[in-house]
């Protein structure tokens, strides 16, 4: 009987801290990244394994929590934090030329204007010289790196890949489009820049460039880790290697946190599967999601994938009852049993009680 009075304890206050995360979400500004008709706000850099079409899905996740700030130790192109646009955070990365771009940004010396002048400028020359012109830029940037240079390099080279050699220069090979910088796409990055400066301009947003130890040790109670490292074995460049030694002790990292966290990578895809999962993450929550993974030199080359959503939170989807879903609330009894079994408390209830205050 213990046992079960506590049990209807916790399920009680678990459904009231959902209630009261569901209508502090509801009271926040909307932001519709994801919802039909209002597609994502898409960043001015283009990254291998960018999230865009899951930066609804991971806000979404993010909004069930309650937090001071938002803290990424591989922000790359930055696309979720400028979908779920939280007021304070910590974006880092241990590329420094990332870190740069978004600090001009920030300060005002990489503006619209700017850019738009540049890329039009560079692309009349991209269109008459083609490769020449592109491996010009290219020497220049490892010269003397420029977030303009780094811009166009990231729009002009194969694929949109951000790779660096191990002396750190930037070293992806022309992607064979003179005429890349179109008056319409020069638009298009221009108005992705301006948009990034609306956001920044009305938000405390720290960049820094740390390594991903680093950043995890500033995180403290109240901040919400978002952490979607390089896949383990795909597309890593060779400066910034990622092994699977890496995977396993920023999974030790993050599992010590005093706070929430949220990881993304990659499940499966109709090849293989991810076995550092199974390893690393299978006692806390997990999710499962389709993303279409671009890198790849034709379409016949760019595979669906299956991505992990993976918390330390229990992510709690709308009630379902239909097709054997458990719904929220099932989740919280689950939850609940677990938590109580694993401390020798839970007793089953006897036949003709309901154990749930439904």
């Amino acid at each position: 009987m213990k046992a079960h009075l506590e049990y209807k304890e916790r399920v009680n206050a678990l459904r009231a801290r959902e209630k009261e995360n569901v209508e502090r979400a509801e009271e926040e500004p909307a932001n519709h990244c994801g919802e039909k008709n209002f597609p994502p706000l898409v960043p001015p850099l283009k990254c291998q394994g960018i999230k865009t079409r899951l930066a609804g899905e991971i806000s979404r996740l993010a909004r069930t929590q309650r937090f001071e700030r938002w803290v990424e130790p591989f922000c790359g192109s930055c696309v979720v934090a400028l979908n779920l646009q939280p007021k304070k955070a910590l974006l880092c990365d241990a590329n420094v030329r990332i870190i740069r771009l978004y600090r001009d940004i920030q300060s005002g010396k990489l503006t619209p204007g700017a850019v738009q002048s540049f890329l039009a400028d560079e692309g009349e020359k991209l269109r008459a010289d083609g490769e020449a012109c592109y491996y010009r830029v290219r020497e220049r940037f490892n010269s003397h790196p420029s977030s303009l240079d780094f811009l166009f390099l990231n729009r002009s080279c194969f694929n949109g890949v951000i790779r660096f050699n191990r002396f750190g220069k930037f070293n992806v090979p022309y992607g064979h489009k003179p005429g890349r910088f179109a008056r319409a796409y020069v638009t298009k990055i221009v108005n992705q820049i301006r948009r990034m400066t609306e956001v920044l301009s009305t938000r405390e947003w720290t960049f820094a460039t740390a390594d991903f130890r680093a950043t995890l040790a500033e995180a403290k109670p109240g901040d919400l880790v978002y952490a979607d490292p390089p896949y383990a074995g795909r597309h890593v460049d060779y400066f910034n290697s990622w092994s699977a030694r890496d995977e396993t002790e920023l999974a030790g990292l993050l599992k010590q946190l005093s706070c929430a966290f949220i990881l993304s990578t990659w499940h499966s895809n109709e090849f293989r599967k991810n076995n550092l999962i199974e390893r690393n993450w299978n006692e806390l929550h997990l999710q499962r999601r389709e993303h279409f993974y671009h890198v790849g030199s034709t379409e016949d080359l760019r595979h669906r994938m299956i991505e992990a959503l993976i918390t330390n939170f229990p992510a709690c989807p709308p009630d379902r009852t239909e097709g054997g879903n458990i719904g929220a609330v099932g989740v919280f009894r689950e939850a609940c049993i677990a938590e109580l079994h694993s401390a020798g408390r839970w007793e089953r209830p006897r036949r003709g009680t309901d154990p749930t205050p439904c």
